[in-house]
């Protein structure tokens, strides 16, 4: 798998009919590695390990219904009240992060009203706070580290 802009983790892979399958500590269970959820599981330990976001708070492909459809955010972290706090949108790495992905989670945001919004395709990331008052993004550098309300 390709290396990504993020710490390097151990994670454990093994190999069944020919897939490659990566341990998600979130769903606990192994699941296809595709490039994406290779930047997925790359991001979630991100969270945990950097960040200091407890596994408890993270949700991985947490269905929400808009227009009625029937959509999954890649990732999603609660804040200590159960409120959705960060929606993060993962691309493979050769996709580049456009305005469409930007749209994809604001439509997201619409319904979980989550105080950042980051997309990331593993190697460019984009970390958005969310200025309710004014309708709008404001880009951070980084997204803050865990902290306890």
């Amino acid at each position: 798998m390709q290396q990504l802009n993020l710490p390097t983790y151990k994670f454990r892979i093994k190999s069944s009919e020919n897939k490659l399958f990566i341990f998600d500590i979130i769903r606990k269970k192994y699941v296809i590695l595709t490039p994406e959820e290779w930047v997925r599981q790359h991001f979630v330990w991100f969270l945990i390990e950097e960040k200091n976001y407890p596994i408890s708070l993270i949700a991985i492909e947490k269905k929400l219904t808009i227009n009625k459809l029937t959509k999954r955010t890649d990732i999603l972290v609660f804040n200590t009240e159960g409120n959705p706090d960060i929606i993060v949108e993962c691309k493979a790495p050769s996709i580049k992060i456009t305005q469409d992905t930007f749209d994809q989670i604001a439509r997201y945001n619409l319904k979980l009203s989550a105080n950042y919004l980051i997309t990331t395709n593993g190697l460019e990331h984009f970390y958005c706070k969310m200025d309710f008052e004014n309708e709008r993004y404001l880009f951070l550098k980084e997204i803050p580290i865990f902290k306890k309300e």
